[in-house]
């Protein structure tokens, strides 16, 4: 995802790996994970909204006790509104699906695997979920709002890594690939094919060719886009009369392993 988006990007990100800001989205996305999280952790009968709406408070202390997050909000009632807004998404779920008629196989599901040319490949799917027939659906919950059909590719990028990686750990394909957008309700589901991933395969091993490139030459190219505008290292960026800090290349190369995107 970063590579693609700018190298010089991930570069600062997972090379340098220099601090970033966290956004109100960001740990508004942290906070709703947390909660699904640990709403499935409970029995199916008590999976209700007003259970789910009261594991906001408590995660939300749990998140603020390991990070201090007081410098985006104004004040108080700042904070408030933000978790209204929180209760909102949470709200939305419910809307999409009754989590009580589900049992997944497994939430926050690590996934690793290499592949036959050494790429490593890992992430965290939010929900797997395995039925009686033994079809396979991957769930991702997104804060925001769903893309227009013309950025779908890009939104599934991810589903699809997630896809490729059960695949080749599991030996099945997974029958649905679901984006739960609790912006607006919506979904974005994708049914893959072997043949797909089989193409989606050989597009990381380029993409990971060219990392590997980039990280052993030290270049990665800035790349100019809309989205500069949400970036936090604009001051290190040429595009923007910047200058990056010294590569670190020896500290950084071994083992080094694409990063879930």
């Amino acid at each position: 995802g970063d590579f693609k988006q700018c190298p010089l990007l991930y570069r600062f990100r997972a090379v340098d790996r220099l601090p970033e800001p966290s956004s109100r989205a960001q740990v508004q996305g942290t906070l709703v994970h947390a909660v699904l999280e640990r709403l499935y952790e409970l029995e199916a009968g008590r999976r209700t909204p007003e259970e789910a709406l009261a594991l906001i408070e408590p995660e939300w202390t749990r998140l603020n006790a390991s990070q201090e997050y007081s410098e985006l909000f104004d004040d108080l009632s700042d904070e408030s509104d933000w978790l209204r807004g929180v209760r909102r998404l949470v709200e939305t779920y419910f809307a999409m699906e009754d989590p009580q008629r589900l049992q997944p196989h497994r939430t926050e599901c690590l996934v690793t695997t290499t592949l036959d040319d050494g790429t490593q490949l890992k992430g965290f799917i939010d929900r797997a979920d395995v039925n009686p027939a033994g079809l396979v659906r991957l769930v991702d919950y997104k804060t925001g709002k769903r893309p227009p059909d013309r950025f779908a590719d890009k939104a599934l990028f991810q589903m699809k890594f997630y896809a490729l990686v059960w695949w080749r750990t599991r030996g099945k394909v997974p029958t649905l690939l679901r984006l739960m957008y609790l912006g607006d309700g919506q979904v974005l589901d994708y049914t893959p094919t072997e043949r797909e991933l089989e193409q989606f395969e050989r597009t990381l091993k380029a993409l990971w060719a060219s990392m590997r490139e980039a990280i052993a030459t030290g270049l990665f190219r800035p790349q100019k886009s809309k989205l500069c505008g949400w970036c936090a290292h604009q001051k290190l960026c040429p595009e923007f009369g910047g200058e990056p800090p010294a590569y670190p290349l020896t500290t950084v190369l071994p083992g080094l392993e694409m990063p879930p995107p």
